[in-house]
């Protein structure tokens, strides 16, 4: 079933080859249709993230194994996408045209319509705007599993570190480790640190000033039970020595070589846990819907909020991905489609 409405032909910005935001351009393209299992969503809201541009960049070299080795697959980027289901494919019967969804995509969301896995998608509660919603999936979605990954050693009577709390993980992180009891302590920009408080950090440190693996005197060795790690710069020993015994070291993200990027750091922490002492766990995110209606249902009742630093229209979306490109944002950027 499709909507009437739905055009043949719709904007979206695409890049055939791998490079900096200039390589995506704005283009008429033929709106696709729906295959088995999939929906075709107007898209509403579009939030944007580092995964966004190392596809876009192909960098790590080590992407271009999964993404496509000349140019990405999917030309469009955007995985997050909260819009209006218009069209269904065969097989598809627990979502319906005219439905308010929101989930992570393969890509595709920097346009006027996107293809959905129907799997991947969930309603879109009436009390959020597409633009909160749209800021969840992937980034709320990967700090519930760093959580999740550091197991009983964030809750009540436990006190987490939070590297990096200041981006789209790391504001979630710091809400999401609070609203589980624990003490939250975090290192972000000095201009980000009374936001990272007012989200329930109960002492924070300008990283230009406290180094999460140098600085003893303010974060004293063995004081943390958890240590959530966003930004990949701190030595690992360094991170472990910060960890209390039976305590771990959540890698969500990691610095590297152009062509492994952080796998390298990933090896050498595997092969460091190998030895006594805290362990060190890289966090492999991926899609849950599950875990996107919990998220969902927490900003409904107001103990969760996005963080959304920009808003874009559809047709500056390059500035939107430049902005990314950029580094150092804060919370979300979301690009609107209407």
């Amino acid at each position: 079933m499709t909507d009437a409405s739905v055009p043949e032909t719709m904007t979206a910005w695409r890049q055939s080859a791998y490079g900096g935001p200039d390589t995506v351009q704005s283009a008429r393209v033929p709106v696709p249709e729906p295959a088995a299992g999939e929906v075709l969503v107007r898209v509403r809201a579009t939030a944007l993230h580092a995964g966004d541009v190392h596809i876009m960049r192909g960098e790590p070299l080590l992407v271009r194994l999964f993404f496509g080795l000349r140019g990405p697959r999917v030309a469009t980027r955007g995985m997050d996408v909260a819009g209006t289901v218009v069209a269904v494919g065969p097989g598809v019967d627990a979502v319906a045209v005219d439905d308010e969804v929101v989930g992570e995509l393969p890509g595709g969301g920097l346009a006027e319509y996107a293809i959905a896995p129907a799997a991947r998608v969930v309603a879109r509660p009436a009390a959020i705007d597409a633009v909160a919603a749209a800021a969840l999936p992937v980034s709320a979605g990967t700090a519930w599993q760093a959580l999740d990954l550091a197991g009983g050693r964030v809750g009540a009577g436990r006190r987490v570190l939070v590297v990096g709390a200041s981006g789209g993980v790391g504001t979630y992180t710091v809400q999401l480790a609070a609203l589980r009891g624990a003490e939250v302590w975090a290192v972000c920009g000095a201009r980000n640190e009374r936001l990272v408080a007012d989200l329930g950090a109960v002492r924070t440190f300008d990283y230009a000033r406290v180094d999460a693996g140098a600085s003893p005197a303010e974060l004293p060795a063995a004081s943390f039970d958890a240590v959530i790690d966003m930004v990949g710069r701190a030595p690992l020993r360094a991170l472990r020595r910060l960890v209390t015994p039976g305590g771990s070291v959540i890698l969500v993200s990691g610095e590297g070589g152009r062509v492994l990027g952080p796998l390298g750091r990933m090896l050498r922490a595997g092969l460091l846990s190998l030895t006594p002492g805290p362990r060190l766990k890289p966090l492999a995110a991926t899609a849950k819907p599950g875990i996107t209606r919990q998220l969902l249902a927490l900003v409904v009742e107001g103990r969760l909020r996005p963080v959304i630093e920009r808003t874009y229209a559809l047709a500056d979306a390059g500035s939107a991905l430049a902005h990314v490109d950029a580094g150092h944002t804060v919370g979300k950027v979301v690009v609107m489609a209407e």
